[in-house]
């Protein structure tokens, strides 16, 4: 059967319609499936540049919830957590609840951290740095951070076993943390990786509070770790300078003359905008060891002294008792006379794990505000306060770990004045310390950390 040309030419036409249509359909499919790949290429970019940006993002946290007991209603315990109201001498309470982030690489590290507490909320960090990107071992820091100055102003307040810090470092480095520029040494390997050493440039007003002054101060340490032998045992080692100033808003510097003198004044119109010297220096040392076999034994000391600055709020040569009240660093600019006291403080601390999940602790801590003079020339007739009362505390705890991310502190503290002339018992100010204050105080705080 002879098949008609115009069915012939049909039929090619419509297979070769065909061929071109299968092979456009071929190609778009081709195109889709390059851009599928490519699609899929970029996303799988993005998630590994973000799984590289969160594996240096590190998250952490941690709240201090507890209940205090002092021995008295209204005791003031500034430095063992803080005082009681009048009316009341037991109390729960959010000692801490911190937020932590942190992001780290080679050469580039930021953090930021607040503080959350029924007060309030606050920063407690936030400063970048950088890490030079030749040797790795040069850095510069900004922004709020540790004072480096000793060993326990920037010891964790998380891992410390003591609740608190020592009255020393807690009324001459307040808030821990400074607003300022740093740079530090602190190479990885080599022969000088046990060294590190930190010098800063701060406002020295605190880390929340505005400058009040144009002066700068200057914070340094230089510390060293020391492995001993085989396995855990190390000596770490530290010393470290403060030098700055506090501006005087009056004609009034106090200073101490012979005791039966006390504070004597001097009224020279240069005073005014002068910087009195805020100078401290300290030494700290650590060691960590198997001692016992029973588990890892760390024993601390720190001593810190020098020449403190406590401001007044009386515009006149002193006010109502003679002198300031106070010798914690101020974080605002004193308006009345500035009071100059030598000082000194130091303390030791023994921590003894049995196992993984016991610890006992014991402090003794001693802070001599004004080491001029003793308590018992302290009298209610020449110029001093409370203000110039040395205290001794001894502190003993235990810790129980019940895992990794929680533990319970048990802590008591058994503080003790020095005692003043009993001729200060006209002195409204003075007259509680003619005997021992009855101050104890009872911290048993739970600890969860993530």
């Amino acid at each position: 059967m002879r098949i008609p040309g115009v069915l012939i030419f049909i039929l090619m036409s419509t297979a070769v319609a065909g061929a071109q249509l299968k092979k456009e359909i071929s190609d778009r499919e081709l195109e889709e499936m390059k851009e599928v790949i490519s699609n899929a290429d970029e996303s799988f970019g993005d998630y590994l540049e973000k799984f590289k940006f969160f594996s240096k993002l590190k998250l952490s946290a941690y709240l201090q919830p507890q209940f205090r007991v002092a021995n008295l209603e209204g005791t003031t315990a500034s430095t063992s957590g803080g005082s009681f109201d009048s009316n009341v001498n037991k109390a729960f309470e959010l000692r801490r609840g911190r937020i932590k982030m942190q992001y780290e690489d080679m050469l580039t590290k930021f953090v930021f951290q607040i503080d959350g507490r029924q007060s309030g909320i606050i920063v407690k960090d936030a400063y970048g740095a950088i890490t030079d990107p030749w040797v790795r071992a040069f850095g510069f820091q900004i922004g709020i951070y540790d004072r480096p100055f000793g060993f326990e102003n920037a010891f964790s307040s998380g891992s410390r076993e003591t609740p608190e810090r020592a009255r020393v470092v807690q009324i001459t480095l307040p808030g821990e943390r400074e607003l300022g520029a740093k740079v530090f040494y602190a190479p990885k390997s080599g022969a000088l990786s046990f060294l590190r050493v930190d010098a800063a440039v701060v406002n020295g007003a605190g880390p929340l509070s505005g400058e009040f002054d144009n002066y700068k101060d200057f914070i340094g340490r230089a510390a060293v770790r020391v492995p001993l032998g085989d396995g855990d045992t190390e000596l770490d080692a530290g010393v470290s300078g403060y030098l700055g100033n506090i501006r005087n808003n009056t004609k009034y510097l106090w200073t101490m003359g012979a005791p039966s003198q006390g504070f004597m004044v001097d009224s020279s119109a240069s005073n005014i905008d002068s910087g009195v010297p805020r100078q401290y220096y300290g030494a700290d040392a650590q060691f960590y060891a198997d001692l016992l076999g029973l588990g890892g034994t760390a024993l601390r000391a720190e001593i810190i002294g020098g020449t403190q600055p406590g401001g007044s709020s009386a515009a006149t040569p002193g006010d109502a008792f003679g002198t300031s009240l106070t010798t914690v660093s101020p974080l605002a600019q004193p308006t009345g006379p500035i009071y100059r006291r030598n000082f000194t403080g130091w303390y030791v601390n023994v921590v003894q794990n049995i196992g993984k999940d016991h610890q006992f602790l014991f402090k003794y801590d001693v802070y001599d505000p004004n080491t001029d003079i003793s308590g018992s020339q302290i009298t209610g007739s020449n110029n001093l306060s409370p203000a110039d009362i040395k205290y001794s505390t001894v502190g003993a705890g235990y810790t129980y770990h019940w895992n990794r991310y929680v533990k319970f502190v048990l802590y008591y503290e058994w503080i003790t004045n020095e005692t003043v002339s009993g001729s200060a018992v006209s002195n409204p100010a003075l007259a509680p310390f003619v005997n021992d204050l009855n101050d104890n105080i009872f911290t048993f705080r739970t600890q969860i950390k993530i």
